[in-house]
């Protein structure tokens, strides 16, 4: 569909009055498996990165990086910290690029992926040379963090630019939970082959880190062809050139506000609770794993990689969440999996109490991880299904679409308490009297108080935080029968209708998913105006 309203002057290299809503980018079509799988595989890298921070880079730091474990756990917070408040700022960028005419011209949101694609390929291989010490790895780091940060956060979005239906968005994430389960399983199988064959050869990380960099520089490159952002009608045009131009103090102040505004969302809080909670409860179980096998267990590394590479379960284990969602909702999904999760966590203390060793205990490593990672894709799976529908409350509470800005606050928070919980590990590691390699590489022998302690880390630091998030799932109302409901109401309110008119039963709906009176809704100003 042609707009009728003429991009603002100056966006077209001189030519004003240029149409872009042929583009490609503009151009809504069915969400086919193809295009849904082309959509999602871009979680191959969003899987699978949050995978390597937690489950090997704390171990390659230590081992082949010639940093101490607290030195490795300071890096990954550092870093981390650092790129999540870049982050805050990348979603309102995307959110309102629109007004560029780089934006316009390939998509607010598809720029960004144009350009994560280039530096994924040259900057990630850096990462992964051994023996650089503490300022090398620190650096890469955290360049390699901006770079995907740069890409998930609009792509984040995408459900929401694609499609309005609920089905739609939960085959669109469903899918992706499904490439994120392949991408965890290929994060621990490929290292877990390479040191099975070269054990004692450092440069083998540099063959891993270069095979991913290619694998997720394509991948963004795939969903950049095989996507699509809301067509440029006359009303979707004249909302995003509503949006004024701002200094670039004023967008910091702007950013931060609407950072603030989103705790607004009662549903999104405890979205944001449980999410946090339970993939913090995850990273600290994947940190510690490997150091798990090792030290405590006496079994080789390339084991602790195996048992991470059982996450291939998780793929099946997706397609089966996604028919249980539409059916069920994230409630049932979240309980089954904190529960699942629980009891394996309390399966492994038990192996390591009673002292199995030898084939015994690869045996009921490997039944027990098995059930672990059906729990964990279950969990991995729940939440970014979930977000797609939160801009929609918003939507009603500020008449605005900022989805990019709930991206962005849910990137921030997984960031900076993935960070936290990595260095909590460290830290507790290293008050146990952690050991790393001398040296000469060599993996040095832990006393039997650190080998205990490395067990309770493993089992009861996460186990704290998935019985904090269980608790919090109660009270989880969000479901396709409230979003439709949701949805009905923004439809009438849209095409004018009063907020005199409206159903006790929607307006109990509503109230609820918002956590506002509804007489606070569907404002006469949006709230960008108001602040």
């Amino acid at each position: 569909m042609q707009s009728d309203i003429a991009p603002e002057k100056g966006h077209e290299t001189g030519q004003a009055g240029v149409d872009y809503s042929t583009r490609r980018v503009y151009q809504p079509r069915s969400i086919t498996i193809g295009r849904a799988m082309g959509y999602g595989v871009v979680d191959l890298m969003g899987g699978g990165w949050n995978t390597i921070v937690s489950g090997l880079m704390l171990y390659f730091f230590t081992t082949y990086g010639d940093v101490t474990v607290v030195e490795s756990g300071s890096i990954l917070l550092i870093a981390r910290v650092v790129d999540a408040v870049v982050s805050l700022l990348i979603g309102p960028a995307s959110d309102n690029f629109y007004r560029t005419w780089l934006g316009k011209k390939f998509g607010r949101r598809h720029f960004f992926l144009l350009v994560g694609a280039p530096l994924m390929f040259f900057i990630f291989p850096l990462l992964w040379i051994p023996g650089r010490g503490y300022w090398y790895y620190l650096v890469v780091y955290l360049l390699v963090e901006i770079i995907i940060a740069l890409v998930l956060i609009p792509w984040e979005t995408l459900p929401t630019e694609m499609t309005p239906d609920y089905t739609q968005r939960t085959k669109l994430s469903s899918t992706r939970m499904f490439l994120s389960a392949t991408g965890t399983t290929l994060v621990f199988a490929l290292p877990a082959w390479v040191k099975a064959q070269f054990p004692d050869w450092p440069w083998g990380f540099t063959i891993v880190g270069a095979t991913f960099a290619v694998l997720f520089g394509a991948a963004i490159l795939i969903t950049y062809f095989t996507t699509w952002e809301r067509a440029l009608t006359p009303e979707v045009v004249a909302e995003l050139d509503r949006q004024p131009k701002m200094s670039v103090g004023r967008t910091l102040s702007h950013t931060w506000n609407e950072a603030i505004t989103t705790f607004k969302n009662h549903t999104f809080n405890r979205h944001l609770a449980i999410y946090l909670l339970s993939f913090t409860a995850k990273d600290m179980y994947a940190t510690a794993l490997t150091f798990f096998i090792v030290y405590s267990m006496g079994l080789d590394e390339s084991f602790g990689f195996t048992l991470g590479a059982l996450a291939a379960i998780g793929i099946p284990v997706t397609v089966v969440a996604g028919f249980v969602m539409v059916k069920k909702g994230p409630k049932f999904l979240w309980n089954l999996a904190f529960s699942t999760m629980i009891a394996m966590l309390l399966a492994s203390g038990a192996v390591y109490l009673a002292g199995v060793s030898g084939t015994s205990a690869v045996v009921w490593l490997i039944i027990i991880n098995l059930i672990y990672q059906c729990g964990r894709a279950t969990l991995e799976f729940t939440p970014w299904n979930v977000y797609p529908f939160i801009p929609d409350i918003d939507y009603i509470m500020s008449r605005e679409h900022r989805a990019g800005a709930y991206a962005a606050v849910m990137t921030f928070g997984r960031k900076s308490t993935g960070a936290v919980a990595t260095f909590i590990v460290s830290w507790l590691m290293g008050l146990a009297g952690f050991i790393g390699p001398n040296d000469a590489g060599v993996k040095q022998a832990q006393t039997v108080a650190t080998q205990h302690w490395i067990a309770v880390i493993l089992v009861f630091a996460p186990m704290a935080l998935l019985l904090i998030a269980l608790y919090l799932v109660r009270r989880f109302d969000l479901n396709s029968h409230t979003h439709d409901i949701l949805r009905e109401e923004i439809k009438r309110l849209e095409e004018g209708g009063s907020k005199a008119d409206v159903t006790p039963e929607a307006k109990a709906v509503v109230e609820d998913l918002t956590g506002h009176k509804y007489a606070e809704l569907w404002p006469d100003v949006p709230w960008s105006k108001q602040l």
